[in-house]
């Protein structure tokens, strides 16, 4: 327990981060709201107070995770300075965030997130995020929509790599993995723009 009194915002913050860590290790049918109320070491009603039901909580914790996930990607590639960094960092920064949040990959790409009708929306929503954020990003003379059908294709490359490293628990560095990951879709992406960069 802190040793002072958290303030509504911290202590909501502080919930949802615990139950990036719960909901991710067990999934959403098998957790309580009770568990999420022990491992944040709250009561209960003190976890009513913040969220309505477990649901509630679970969208919460969905928008929360993948907000974060947004910011890491995007950030990244706008620092880029061609096409071809940006590729090469956006991967970077999402196997990176991969890395350091496996809980909050499960939790958005497994499970309830994902099959549950009221959950998926929001997971399809994020999704089209990312792939809207990058698709400006892609150095490639084609209309907006080739450009976010390309986009939604590299975030389902990230995504299904991603999924074999934390469905298979294997050790993996983050910038290797982008690396091998970057140099396929920049070699796709350059096929696809004979006029773009050759680094």
């Amino acid at each position: 327990m802190t040793p002072h009194r958290l303030t509504a915002e911290q202590r909501r913050r502080q919930i949802l981060a615990i139950a990036v860590a719960v909901f991710g290790r067990a999934g959403y049918h098998s957790t309580s709201m009770n568990d999420i109320a022990v491992a944040a070491g709250v009561t209960k009603p003190v976890l009513y107070q913040h969220f309505d039901s477990k649901g509630d909580l679970f969208l919460a914790v969905i928008d929360n995770v993948g907000a974060d996930m947004l910011t890491a990607i995007t950030k990244a590639a706008t620092d880029a300075s061609d096409g071809k960094s940006q590729t090469m960092l956006g991967f970077r920064a999402y196997f990176s965030w991969v890395a350091a949040n496996q809980d909050g990959f499960r939790l958005l790409f497994g499970g309830a997130a994902r099959h549950e009708p009221e959950f998926a929306q929001f997971v399809r929503r994020i999704t089209s995020d990312v792939a809207s954020a990058i698709a400006p990003l892609i150095a490639v003379d084609l209309d907006v929509e080739q450009r976010r059908l390309i986009a939604h294709s590299l975030v389902g490359l990230a995504e299904g790599a991603s999924r074999r490293l934390i469905d298979k628990e294997l050790d993996f560095d983050p910038d290797e993995v982008a690396d091998h990951v970057s140099t396929l879709a920049w070699a796709g992406l350059r096929a696809l723009n004979p006029n773009a960069e050759r680094g």
